[in-house]
């Protein structure tokens, strides 16, 4: 049953001390959005010296003519004669209304200029008024999709600074709350409607369950709150197995290859939906592709190596090519010079190893810097007759995607490369019996 009390209770249980925050609430005009503001303005008498605040958000779509305006002056009537602060968006002909898909250009539309109006004022929460009815209807919706677990879990109360208070009490009880208190509202007459699918299930199939038991609608409220426990359980078993099976850094995770394909289908679609992967369909051509091929999500690039699979963020900073000097000039006082690396070092096993190696100074055009690998970068590495790609040595000893990404090259003024580090220096300026100056460049971890 909806009353000020139990309201108060459910925001409660949405946010701690929500006396101390500010709201934008979404009002079309209908009962379940007027009985939300009603309820919010009382709080707002109750809590006078407080630092609670609320404002009203409406948008006339201009889809049902004069019915459309009035809901609009219900809403402002409203928000003028109790002194809340109104914003109003009224859809115009630069906004473009399709021929389909009505329901989702307004859904858009709607958030967009909702989040709008929070940032500009400042506002922390954007309040709206679904209840259970609305619940049941996408539980129905999603169930006919087949959208698993995180669908059949229904709308969230607390969804990213999004509220829904009223998500426990049914239609019903919204109804009653506003006969009780005398609180205007219009009924929108184009819900009678069946031109959509919840509309269609809303006219014709709630109903028909409605009527099988007296209790439906609170059962299906406990189902729904069994549902989410379970979610959450799940999720948090999801991210046990990922972490076994990761390495996380700032920029990237790498996900062992082999371990994921031994998982399910459903932990598989779990993990790599975090990333946006989530095309169920796409999730076995990535295990499939060739070494060294990329998949692009909204925010991730993945790629596949023999044994991983690393995922970055496309937006993370990208560690500069240009590198970083490391030592300016040789000093010829003295015979030698000695620099340890391991500041510079990644630290990932499979390149940060123990090396050493001496260079003849004076064949070293100075000032010397580490940098990334750059396309068409040659060296004659020691050890080996003639000179070799930087690319295809990185190939021949069959480094991980990540690791090629994290080795630096030491290089000199004319940017010739003078060594892979750790693996191998070029040859030409190496130390040999003639030389006097010495550089030595090692890592010792």
């Amino acid at each position: 049953m909806l009353e000020r009390k139990s309201f108060k209770k459910q925001l409660d249980q949405l946010v701690n001390s929500p006396e101390n925050h500010s709201y934008l609430l979404a009002v079309s005009g209908g009962a379940d959005s007027m009985v939300l503001a009603s309820l919010f303005l009382e709080m707002r008498d109750e809590m006078k010296d407080s630092g609670f605040e609320f404002q009203v958000a409406h948008i006339n779509y201009k889809l049902r003519g004069e019915d459309s305006d009035l809901d609009q002056k219900t809403v402002q009537d409203f928000c003028e004669k109790y002194h809340i602060k109104f914003h109003l968006y009224k859809v115009s002909e630069r906004d473009q209304k399709p021929d389909h898909s009505i329901q989702l250009w307004a859904r858009e539309l709607r958030y967009q200029f909702f989040k709008q109006v929070k940032e500009k004022e400042k506002l922390e929460f954007l309040v709206t008024a679904h209840h259970l009815n609305d619940q049941l209807e996408t539980f129905i919706i999603h169930l006919s999709k087949a959208a698993g677990i995180n669908g059949l879990s229904g709308i969230p109360a607390n969804d990213n600074k999004i509220l829904r208070p009223l998500l426990s009490f049914s239609k019903e009880d919204i109804y009653e709350f506003a006969k009780a208190n005398n609180i205007k509202y219009r009924e929108d007459l184009s819900n009678k409607k069946n031109d959509y699918l919840r509309n269609k299930i809303r006219n014709e199939i709630v109903p028909k369950l409605l009527e099988t038991n007296d209790h439906f609608l609170e059962n299906f409220k406990k189902s729904v709150s069994y549902l989410n426990q379970t979610k959450d359980f799940v999720q948090q078993q999801i991210r046990e197995i990922e972490k076994r099976l990761s390495t996380f850094n700032l920029d990237h995770v790498i996900l062992s290859k082999e371990k994921l394909q031994l998982e399910s289908d459903f932990v598989q679609f779990e993990i790599l939906k975090q990333y946006g992967f989530d095309q169920v369909e796409e999730i076995p051509k990535i295990f499939k592709a060739e070494n060294g091929s990329s998949f692009f999500s909204k925010d991730f690039e993945l790629k596949t190596g023999r044994n991983e699979l690393v995922i970055f963020n496309r937006y993370a900073k990208k560690v500069s090519k240009e590198g970083v000097i490391l030592i300016e000039q040789f000093d010829f006082d003295e015979n030698q010079i000695n620099i340890n690396l391991k500041d510079h070092m990644e630290d990932i096993e499979e390149i940060n190893k123990d090396f050493e190696w001496d260079f003849d100074a004076e064949k070293l055009r100075f000032p010397l810097q580490l940098r990334k690998q750059q396309e068409g970068d040659v060296f004659y590495p020691s050890g080996f007759s003639g000179k070799k790609k930087v690319s295809k040595f990185f190939r021949d000893e069959k480094l991980s995607i990540l690791a090629k990404q994290k080795i630096w090259l030491l290089t000199d003024s004319n940017d010739a490369v003078l060594g892979v580090i750790p693996f191998r220096q070029d040859r030409r300026y190496a130390k040999d019996e003639k030389a006097k100056y010495i550089l030595k460049i090692f890592n010792e971890k």
